[in-house]
């Protein structure tokens, strides 16, 4: 099993990856030599040894974290509270929330443009997921379900 770490964690790993790597560069070892030695693909090493020659070994050091939510965790408090306003206080027809509504409730509330796919991270990372309603229809017949599935299912099958 492998042991899970933090994003800090591997980042530092990979920092000091890189910096074997510009040693490696400095003894003039060859690109292939290099990966097959770190364990890594030649086109990383090639781009390690580009940035290595622009800036030297300060060049291979970490610039932090990829990519910095746009939202912040105190904007994130607020966007929870307009979220349980509902969609209709907001000017929607229905009660649903969409991707798309969110991200255009994101940015009329903080003026923040951020795609579908950005919404969704920052809505998974606090702890939302997408549900399906779990109503049924008024004029649904349990005993008839149950006997359909346990007569009819078995034929279809």
């Amino acid at each position: 099993m492998r042991r899970v770490v933090g994003c800090a964690e591997r980042r530092q790993f990979r920092e000091r990856i890189r910096y074997q790597a510009g040693e490696r560069f400095a003894r003039g070892e060859r690109t292939a030599v290099i990966a097959r030695g770190l364990r890594v693909s030649e086109r990383s090493v090639e781009g390690w040894r580009r940035t290595w020659q622009e800036g030297g070994m300060e060049a291979l050091a970490s610039t932090g974290p990829a990519k910095l939510p746009k939202v912040s965790d105190g904007q994130f408090i607020v966007l929870e509270e307009e979220l349980a306003l509902g969609p209709a206080e907001h000017g929607w027809e229905d009660q649903r929330w969409t991707l798309s509504r969110v991200q255009a409730l994101i940015a009329w509330k903080f003026g923040i443009d951020c795609s579908s796919a950005a919404v969704w991270r920052l809505l998974h990372r606090h702890g939302w997921s997408w549900q399906c309603p779990a109503r049924r229809a008024l004029e649904r017949d349990e005993h008839a379900v149950e006997l359909w599935k346990k007569d009819v299912w078995p034929q279809v099958e």
